[in-house]
């Protein structure tokens, strides 16, 4: 298994849309990507995606290449098939970090998502997602709220990790 993204911070967005990438996800990009070496710059690939989408989702090479490998899977020509690749491959953005800890986001990606000049980053396992803050607090972080308020009290969310119970 390789190694996730953990916990989330707030970076500045320069004018030219440079964003520094926090310390911790950069070894997992180095990590993750199967062409790096020290000195080089490691790679990922940034996921705008469909206008539903109000964020914007990085994944490494190995990530993408997961995915990339169930499209491939899928029987050429089916719909399913047409509309990840249309999602995952038209609707991305590959890059690297720079050897400051940098990544440029092109001007489309922050518009689309409304990014001035701040960002904020949060880990999801094995991508992490780039949210103007606050969007993330509006959207994100209140559905998080509410799902924790719709549990009794005394449920431990590690529970769900159990799957459900037979019998």
């Amino acid at each position: 298994m390789s190694r996730r993204f953990r916990g989330e911070s707030h970076h500045k967005v320069d004018s030219k849309g440079r964003v520094s990438i926090p310390a911790t996800f950069r070894r997992v990009i180095e990590a993750a990507d199967p062409n790096w070496t020290p000195g080089d710059a490691p790679e990922l690939v940034i996921v705008y995606g469909d206008h539903r989408r109000n964020y914007l989702e990085c994944y490494t090479m190995q990530a993408i290449e997961e995915v990339d490998a169930k499209i491939d899977a899928l029987p050429r020509g089916a719909m399913e098939r047409k509309m990840l690749q249309r999602l995952f491959h038209g609707q991305s953005f590959p890059t690297s970090v720079d050897e400051t800890g940098r990544i440029v986001l092109p001007a489309k990606l922050r518009q689309k998502i409304g990014l001035t000049h701040e960002a904020f980053f949060i880990a999801a396992g094995d991508t992490f997602q780039i949210w103007m803050p606050e969007t993330y607090e509006a959207e994100e972080a209140a559905r998080t709220e509410a799902w924790l308020d719709d549990l009794p009290d005394d449920v431990d969310p590690l529970v769900f990790l159990d799957g459900p119970k037979e019998g």
